[in-house]
């Protein structure tokens, strides 16, 4: 019996997922099962990376707003800004209030104060 080769189709996913695969080191760039459980396991840490980032992020915006607001002469403490905003209905996210923090520190300090007195 005459020896067979693999089809296309074979070869093209072999192709692909070394494509992948070809920043790895060792046998995890050449042997193509090695490759594929790299693979998973590379996107696997990439999903959850991705969600530690963003925790990561909202963590840095929140010690910046806390930061500039405890430097202002009012003094109030994050959680209490955060509430109030929420009662007068501002819809500034937390990204864009550290944003602000960083660039333009008057306009928080007049956000501030402009929330902690009555309507």
């Amino acid at each position: 019996m005459t020896r067979t080769r693999r089809g296309y189709i074979a070869n093209r996913r072999r192709t692909k997922i070394c494509s992948l695969a070809s920043h790895f080191g060792g046998a995890r760039s050449r042997l193509t099962r090695s490759m594929i459980q790299q693979k998973i396991r590379a996107l696997a840490s990439a999903a959850r990376d991705r969600d530690g980032q963003k925790r990561n992020f909202r963590r840095l915006w929140v010690t910046r707003i806390n930061a500039v607001i405890r430097e202002n002469r009012i003094s109030i403490k994050y959680n209490r800004l955060i509430n109030n905003l929420y009662k007068r209905k501002l819809l500034l996210n937390r990204k864009i209030l550290a944003q602000m923090a960083i660039l333009n520190r008057n306009c928080i300090f007049t956000i501030s104060k402009n929330i902690l007195n009555p309507v």
